[in-house]
């Protein structure tokens, strides 16, 4: 595997997040599923819609997200939440360029995220995933992660 860091995010990555979701996110999000479902909505489609949780994300905890970058180049990333009341971690979106896919990076993002709830004194974290993510389905019990419900989406036209 090539000398892949992680570092902290920093405001000029924005863009290339978003590019990296929206490559990432086919077929695994629910913003796709409701478009399959409706078709456009508001003239937007499901990347646009996806790719505006980066920006939520940035708004939110851009002191936890961090950045996989070799070669000056960004591989991956991760976004956390913190809730210090609950003791809650909470990881929105991660995502692994198609290149850098099966060598452990997804792994390392989670235990870079998992470090950083520890340095902030939670007590547990979460993740989630749709049931159609192969990957996620797989990789999260692989990190320790143990399913503790099921959540079914509906959406209607208005």
């Amino acid at each position: 595997m090539m000398d892949i860091a992680i570092r902290l995010y920093r405001p000029e990555d924005l863009d290339t997040l978003k590019r990296l979701t929206v490559e990432s996110f086919t077929g695994v999000t629910l913003e796709h599923n409701v478009e399959q479902q409706f078709g456009l909505i508001k003239g937007r489609d499901w990347r646009w819609r996806k790719a505006r949780h980066m920006d939520e994300d940035a708004a939110a905890n851009p002191a936890g997200i961090f950045v996989a970058e070799a070669g000056g180049k960004i591989l991956g990333y991760i976004t956390t939440r913190v809730d210090h009341e609950t003791g809650k971690g909470r990881i929105p979106n991660m995502a692994v360029a198609a290149a850098a896919r099966g060598q452990g990076l997804g792994r390392r993002l989670i235990e870079r995220a998992l470090d950083y709830f520890r340095e902030q004194g939670l007590e547990y974290a979460m993740i989630e995933t749709m049931a159609q993510n192969a990957i996620g389905n797989h990789l999260y019990p692989s990190c320790g992660f143990v399913e503790v419900a099921r959540q079914v989406h509906f959406a209607r036209k208005l």
